[in-house]
């Protein structure tokens, strides 16, 4: 027998390579990671709590320097200029993503962008003492500078040094670390913790902490893999990794996916904004990109947190306030729920049940809120809705658009994709703070209607547009949209019929 031939008869019987494992290297950076969401999340709640302290705040600081009494519209408009800052912030920082990862890599990014938490935290943390408003202002703005960056890069991060069978558990991740950096805020923000008039300079000013905790472990977590072999064509470091995180000697099937996405990427023009839109293979999936933000802050999740207590008090709770905490556990318990869900269910099954949750519970909140004068009990009604309505938020419209964006990419255009989806988000969520507030004094209860219409929209896009991307590789899912752009007459089966068509790696099992 030959030696060819016993090299063919061992090969057919050779076992076949060890799936990626979860290891101590690959969570550490992940949870390192998502300090990011958490800050992102810290800094959206912060606010509300001493909304009212704040607002005296506001008053006596601007008395001493103007010749006369503030009014109220004065106090209410910059009242709403402090929180909307913030937006406004998120949107200039989650539009300059691309600037930073493509120059700086994914992890030095996330290093360099601390330098604006502490900034703002500082300048919030003294405002005070300074009775300058100014520098609360100030501090928000560049905090929010600071969370729109995270936005993008925390996704992209986790999503690039992530195993394919576990990208949607560890993508959820990003969400669970909103949800608890806004659960941590609502309780921080507690009058028997810092949201006294002594304390609540020191309530805005805790997102230093994180800031250098997160400084001082980046340094101990990789480089994306992706980035070091695509954008630097450093092969040896990447394997070193890949090996690293994943808890395998065997990489080289996907670091030979890689090299095929580095020379794609070679023979095309870096991708610009404009080219997302005017590319017949970007246009599709960016349209989905920013339909599926658009999905997670015009679906009512903000206006029912934003009614909760009220309702809460309605219903005999003696403090409402915790309640609303309550509805935070909820809210960090489903994505919890998401986590192990998003691998087996898939992103686009769990996105349609929860828009379709979500738009049962908002027309039986409709009802509820109307009826709650002639039936005391509907006020329970109503309680039970919103819970159930924030779970169905964190089942699918809360986690799945942040990091599927990024598998909906290649290296190339990904972080342009992920500034024009990041931007959607903030402007809508900034449009919805500064819109609600009326619609709500016009409409009443049936403002949610509105939201049930945007729902049940989001739901059918869904259905016939957005493709399951569970188990598949960014190069499967990029050809997808290739395949469909290059061949019109499959346009009409939509990217979800052509994915699917598609078989994902099998790399179905991952040991822990």
């Amino acid at each position: 027998m030959s030696h060819s031939s016993i090299k063919s008869f061992k090969d057919c019987f050779s076992l076949p390579p060890p799936p990626p494992q979860v290891t101590a290297s690959l969570i550490f950076a992940i949870s390192i990671a998502t300090i990011g969401s958490f800050q992102f999340g810290y800094n959206t709640g912060v606010i509300n709590a001493p909304e009212m302290i704040i607002r005296d705040f506001l008053n006596y600081s601007l008395e001493d320097k103007l010749t006369y009494r503030p009014t109220e519209v004065l106090l209410t408009s910059l009242w709403s200029l402090s929180v909307a800052i913030f937006s406004v912030g998120g949107m200039i920082g989650s539009f300059s993503v691309g600037l930073f990862v493509n120059r700086f890599g994914r992890r030095n990014s996330m290093l360099i962008a601390n330098l604006l938490a502490v900034t703002g935290g500082c300048l919030m943390g003294f405002c005070k003492l300074a009775e300058s408003f100014e520098m609360l202002i100030l501090g928000r703005l560049i905090i929010g500078l600071f969370c729109g960056l995270c936005t993008g890069f925390v996704p992209m991060y986790i999503g690039e040094i992530s195993p394919t069978a576990l990208r949607g558990a560890f993508g959820t991740l990003n969400q669970l670390g909103i949800v608890v950096g806004i659960l941590v805020a609502q309780i921080f923000g507690l009058k028997v913790i810092l949201g006294t008039d002594d304390l609540w300079p020191l309530l805005l000013a805790f997102t230093i902490i994180p800031a250098i905790l997160q400084s001082a472990a980046l340094p101990f977590c990789p480089e994306s893999p992706r980035f070091l072999l695509i954008n630097r064509k450093e092969e040896e470091s990447t394997k070193k990794i890949l090996q690293r995180l994943w808890g395998t000697q065997d990489v080289a099937q996907d670091i030979q996916e890689m090299k095929d996405e580095s020379i794609r990427m070679a023979q095309e023009k870096q991708v610009t904004v404009l080219e997302l839109f005017r590319a017949p293979n970007y246009r599709q999936p960016i349209i989905i990109s920013i339909m599926l933000q658009l999905s997670q802050q015009l679906s009512g999740i903000n206006a029912v947190f934003y009614y909760s207590t009220g309702i809460f008090r309605d219903a005999g709770v003696q403090e409402p306030i915790y309640a609303t905490i309550g509805a935070g556990v909820v809210n960090t318990i489903f994505t919890v729920v998401s986590l192990f869900l998003v691998d087996r269910a898939g992103r686009r099954t769990l996105h349609m049940i929860g828009l379709g949750g979500m738009a049962f519970c908002s027309i039986l909140m409709t009802v509820s809120l109307l009826l709650k004068g002639d039936y005391q009990w509907m006020s329970f009604v109503c309680i039970g809705a919103i819970l159930i309505f924030v779970a169905f938020f964190e089942v699918g419209p809360g986690p799945i658009p942040w990091f599927i964006v990024a598998e909906l990419f290649s290296q190339g255009p990904r972080p342009a994709a992920v500034a024009v989806a990041g931007c959607s988000n903030w402007t809508s969520n900034f449009l919805v703070g500064l819109l609600f507030p009326s619609a709500a004094t016009y409409l009443g209860a049936y403002v949610f209607l509105v939201f049930s219409a945007f729902l049940v929209i989001f739901l059918v896009f869904t259905y016939f547009k957005v493709p399951e991307t569970r188990g598949r590789t960014f190069e499967e899912i990029t050809r997808a949209f290739e395949v469909q752009a290059q061949d019109p007459n499959r346009a009409e089966k939509g990217p979800m019929m052509e994915m699917n068509s598609i078989q994902p790696v099998k790399e179905t099992t991952t040991n822990v």
